[in-house]
């Protein structure tokens, strides 16, 4: 039923307009109003070329084996072109009118042979590091779920009451100036600021990914098993990602928009959600509105 129920929600989604007009906002009103008196809702400037900001512990180490291995790999791409371009002008016709012979050097040998592998071990200390860190599930102060579904998400907090609600794409005609394209959700998923956060992902159709880059997560949502990660944001504000699957022609359609915002804030829109959300539990408002429902 909630399936049916929610693909119809795809094709008529009510705008926040409408919403307000008729009272059913709740929850979504107050963040909205915090959206709104800061600019933390930018983390998306034009023509970035870099990671977004690390936003999480996870995601700085991320970053760090990241610019290791750019200059890494720009250190060896100028060693073999400096050779390279040595070899060239050295051992040039004219000016080696008569070619050696050598075809063995013990000596350049052991060092192209040693060398690759101390960089391989170097690299693979901070590697393994930063992969335990991304991996391990360490004692958690709020559990969240994240469901895919064709095409939009669906959260739950299981430790909150079962609070479950589903969060879709804000139209683009409803859009409001400082809100971003194929971004905005309707409901954004909300945990507070310096909490560690356990995230399951599973999905109710077919493979998804839960992707957010300022937090260095993205997991795999597959139908029939549910998958783990963690973070703990370390700042406040509004972040986004987006379904990493190319789940169906409506991919684009699945923004992931997380506010971080201060513990009191969380306990006020967590207390004002409970409300929300257990009034809507029956037929949603959208296949009540939809004529051919």
């Amino acid at each position: 039923m909630r399936s049916a129920r929610s693909a119809r929600r795809i094709c008529w989604s009510p705008s926040r307009r409408a919403l307000q007009a008729s009272g059913v906002w709740g929850a979504a009103g107050l963040l909205h109003a915090a959206e709104s008196a800061g600019a933390s809702a930018q983390e998306l400037p034009r023509w970035q070329l870099w990671h977004p900001p690390a936003a999480t512990p996870s995601a700085a180490m991320i970053e760090d084996l990241h610019l290791l291995l750019f200059w890494v790999m720009a250190a060896i791409c100028a060693l073999v072109i400096g050779l390279m371009v040595y070899v060239a002008l050295r051992f040039r016709e004219g000016r080696h009118p008569v070619p050696n012979r050598t075809t063995h050097n013990t000596l350049v040998e052991v060092v192209w042979t040693v060398l690759p592998v101390v960089i391989l071990v170097l690299i693979a200390i901070p590697s393994f590091r930063t992969l335990y860190n991304v991996d391990r599930i360490a004692e958690a102060d709020l559990t969240v779920k994240a469901t895919g579904y064709q095409w939009y998400w669906g959260y739950e907090y299981p430790d909150q009451g079962a609070l479950a609600f589903d969060s879709l794409p804000v139209a683009e005609e409803d859009l409001e100036p400082d809100q971003p394209r194929l971004l905005q959700a309707d409901n954004a998923l909300v945990v507070p600021v310096g909490a560690r956060v356990r995230l399951l992902t599973t999905a109710a159709d077919v493979i998804h990914s839960f992707a957010v880059p300022a937090f260095g997560v993205k997991v795999d949502a597959v139908p029939g098993r549910t998958n783990e990660s963690w973070f703990q944001a370390t700042r406040e504000g509004t972040f986004y990602g987006q379904c990493s699957e190319l789940c169906g022609t409506n991919h684009y359609f699945m923004p992931i928009m997380v506010r971080v915002v201060p513990q009191a804030e969380f306990d006020t829109w967590l207390r004002a959600a409970q409300e929300e959300f257990a009034s809507r539990s029956g037929p949603s408002l959208a296949a009540a509105a939809d004529p051919g429902g």
